[in-house]
């Protein structure tokens, strides 16, 4: 018997994400500086919640919003707002303007790392060996902890090599407590769940811990975990949290449609439909680490494609802030590398140019047909015809009993028109072709969904 989704709450089946990478969107300073005054930007977000409502997403995922050295990702106190974007008030105001809407809200928690400036880090600097909160960090002195003098520098563990974010202690008993205390604050504040940066670097016996103690209070709490490679199903089983990234789907959707080998997809959609046996994957496009997807692609005709298996395949699907627009953006590894894919807004999705609109108006079309579809959330794929330039695949819902609980999905990225087998296909319901009886014609790079 399937157990997918089991562990997650309930309106997560119903979970469309609008992510938005904030200190970016509002247009932050790079860098904050010591004692800065607070400037009131969250509340530029309260007037893009219609935009993301009228989109057809469920929830606004946050990066962070914490109080940080630089781009968020080097928290000093996870307790407070960055004041280069707001204070409590100022998230306040803005959960209870996504509270109007329907909207949920997921926070970005950073806690594999804090940032140099982080008090307890500080504290480590000026007090040596000695600081109540030296055993938060994995810690090296030179000439042993006896031979510090004040000024002595420890080595430490930090994040892939970044100086600037030093890795926590995650066996120390106070870390856990932190980790849980910073979780439950914010829901009793009202939001709804937790992405967990950089989980794949925490140990998962780590992550139970917490994710047992946050549940405890908070069972309708959402935490979703960054994992990059490695075992999904086993990162999630043993680490407590409802979901991950889905970065292999990612990753198999604009390869193969740039390579012309749906052989790749095939294959990633096979492994996906084994984690849906397990959980429901956290899946998108795009997000603030990554080349946008329409930069990513070799083909502008093929970002349709693209979202059409984003919103038919099973999983939580995310959006990233822009991307409905067909925002580019090229990352770079390099000093501001992030800046493409992270870039100011306009005050207002009125100020979007129309070129967008054609992409807007496809993500309405399809995350529509998914919300009239909500058995697509676990749904299963299984292959009806492959070819090199050809795809098409049946979404089936877990449970056989669902009503209208099968789609039949047709791709084709080839330079002609092409006749592929639709077995069972009924009416077409978004793209375009000509079905006739279980074949369906497509125009070049075409593509349809169909009633099952």
């Amino acid at each position: 018997m399937s157990t997918s989704g089991a562990r997650e709450p309930g309106w997560v089946q119903d979970a469309i994400w609008w992510h938005v990478y904030p200190l970016g969107f509002v247009g932050a300073e790079r860098s904050a500086t010591p004692g800065q005054a607070v400037t009131h930007r969250l509340d530029r977000l309260v007037g893009w919640l219609d935009h993301a409502v009228e989109l057809g997403a469920s929830g606004l995922a946050l990066g962070p919003v914490f109080a940080a050295e630089t781009h968020g990702y080097d928290t000093t106190d996870h307790l407070r707002v960055d004041p280069r974007l707001g204070d409590d008030a100022d998230l306040d105001a803005l959960i209870a303007a996504c509270r109007a809407r329907g909207l949920r809200v997921l926070l970005d928690g950073v806690f594999n790392h804090v940032g140099r400036g982080h008090p307890a880090f500080r504290a480590v600097l000026e007090q040596g060996p000695s600081a109540p909160t030296a055993g938060w960090f994995r810690l090296r002195w030179p000439g042993g902890p006896e031979a510090w003098r004040p000024g002595t520098e420890p080595q430490y563990d930090d994040f892939e090599g970044h100086s600037s974010l030093v890795a926590l202690n995650h066996d120390a008993p106070a870390v856990a407590d932190l980790v849980v205390e910073v979780m439950c604050h914010w829901l009793d504040r009202g939001v709804d769940g937790w992405r967990l940066d950089a989980a794949y670097a925490v140990p998962t016996s780590f992550w139970a811990g917490v994710a047992d103690r946050v549940r405890a209070r908070h069972p309708a709490a959402y935490l979703m975990g960054e994992v990059i490679h490695g075992d999904y199903a086993g990162f999630v089983a043993e680490a407590h949290v409802d979901a991950v990234t889905q970065y292999e789907l990612w990753k198999a959707v604009w390869s193969a449609l740039n390579d012309a080998n749906f052989f790749e997809l095939d294959a990633a959609l096979t492994r996906h439909g084994g984690f849906l046996d397990g959980f429901v994957p956290y899946t998108f496009l795009g997000n603030h680490d990554v080349t946008r997807i329409a930069s990513r692609l070799t083909d502008d005709r093929h970002l349709a494609h693209a979202l059409v298996v984003l919103l038919t395949a099973g999983g939580t699907p995310s959006v990233y802030a822009g991307d409905e627009h067909a925002f580019r953006g090229v990352k770079e590894d390099r000093a501001g590398g992030d800046d493409a894919v992270r870039p100011p807004f306009p005050a207002s999705p009125a100020e979007l140019s129309p070129l967008g609109l054609p992409t807007y108006s496809l993500h309405q079309e399809l995350i529509g047909l998914r919300r009239r579809h909500r058995w697509l959330h676990t749904a299963r794929t299984r292959t009806l015809h492959l070819a090199n330039e050809q795809l098409v695949y049946e979404v089936r819902a877990e449970d056989e009993r669902v009503d209208g609980g099968r789609l039949v999905v047709a791709l084709s990225v080839g330079e002609q028109p092409v006749e592929v087998p639709v077995p069972g296909a009924g009416g077409l319901l978004v793209g375009a072709a000509d079905l006739a009886g279980d074949r369906v014609r497509l125009p070049a790079h075409g593509w349809a969904v169909l009633e099952g």
